[in-house]
């Protein structure tokens, strides 16, 4: 037996395919695969999916960059549908929002109103949790891939012992911004703080996702 044999693909072909994020566990989108979709996601470690209106496989961020990196793939008990556990770069809906599931059914049942994650203007929207993720894998490439003239590559190439002394210099910038300085000042220092915390954890070899399921877990 094959490892899609287990998968009961319907008349046309298909399994729906649900991705779920892998830090979060939030649900991200539903689409579908056929065969071959599911076999070049189990080969690549990417998401790959049918298109039943383009009729044709498509893989996801193939045209935005918003990609998805499959960490694991579960069949359901009847085998009828598939849930991915992915680390989604950027927003995973084409509208720009984290979640194709921003929208709630109205408690009166006349429409469908926008939930909690359509609020604000969509550059707004992307400035969450999910720009972390996004810079994480950035922070990773430089890693991997050192490009001249980048700050990052450079910060990585002076090793551990200068990330360590730029974590704790952004940290006191953080302290005094909040002691003496605006709250624009004191955003800035913790961005600055964040980015640096970041490249420690991608110099030493840890997931960044690492610390967000932490974080979760510590909220439930």
């Amino acid at each position: 037996m094959t490892t899609t044999d287990a998968v009961a693909f319907d008349a046309a072909g298909l399994v729906t395919a649900v991705a779920q994020d892998a830090s979060t566990g939030a649900v991200l989108m539903v689409a579908y695969m056929n065969r071959e979709a599911l076999e070049r996601t189990l080969a690549t470690g990417q998401a790959w999916y049918w298109s039943r209106r383009r009729r044709r496989l498509w893989r996801k961020g193939e045209e935005s960059g918003h990609t998805q990196r499959v960490r694991d793939v579960r069949v359901d008990c009847d085998g009828d549908a598939l849930l991915l556990s992915v680390d989604q770069v950027g927003p995973a809906c084409h509208t720009g929002r984290p979640t194709c599931f921003y929208r709630s059914i109205a408690d009166d049942g006349t429409g469908i109103r926008a939930g909690d994650a359509a609020v604000g203007p969509p550059a707004e929207r992307a400035a969450g949790p999910e720009i972390l993720r996004e810079l994480g894998e950035v922070l990773a490439d430089r890693m991997r891939a050192p490009r001249r003239g980048s700050y990052t590559s450079g910060l990585f190439g002076e090793g551990l012992a200068r990330l360590n002394e730029k974590v704790m210099e952004e940290a006191a910038e953080v302290t005094k911004a909040a002691r003496k300085e605006t709250p624009g000042r004191l955003v800035e220092e913790t961005a600055d703080l964040w980015f640096h915390s970041l490249a420690l954890l991608v110099h030493q070899g840890v997931d960044p996702g690492l610390v967000f399921r932490e974080l979760a877990r510590r909220r439930r």
